[in-house]
């Protein structure tokens, strides 16, 4: 949904009490650095204000490589362990750059009609992300 800036249909895929969070590790602090923490109506919100912002119109295509799926014992949540790959294309079927490589970790609520993402941790490995990026990972 993010690749098409499809927004509102990501949201749709997220259960209510959503948490959204991003960390990278920096070794001249020694300590991972948070940054940004958002629920689901902060995420909304975020979303409302990307089109008032400047920023970088380069295509941004994500691939994910899922890890490991574990189950919790009663069959009502999943976690999944990726590793994602961001890959930019400049506008008009420019050139084509490695944007940024993270790990994910989602947890899927499974109990109701749809799963729902309960939560998305990004631990960022690329630190250097330049100006414009505010769509998530």
């Amino acid at each position: 949904m993010l690749d098409e800036l499809n927004f509102a249909g990501y949201l749709d895929l997220c259960a209510p009490q959503f948490r959204y969070r991003i960390f990278a590790h920096s070794p001249e602090l020694g300590k991972d650095m948070l940054w940004k923490d958002l629920d689901k109506e902060e995420m909304k919100h975020h979303f409302e204000l990307i089109p008032k912002h400047v920023r970088d119109m380069s295509s941004v295509m994500r691939f994910p490589t899922v890890y490991t799926i574990s189950y919790s014992d009663d069959g009502r949540q999943a976690t999944a362990v990726s590793g994602l790959q961001v890959f930019k294309t400049k506008l008009n079927g420019g050139d084509t750059k490695l944007f940024g490589v993270c790990r994910m970790r989602d947890v899927i609520d499974l109990h109701g009609k749809l799963p729902r993402l309960l939560s998305r941790e990004v631990r960022m490995e690329t630190r250097q992300l330049g100006t414009g990026t505010q769509i998530p990972f």
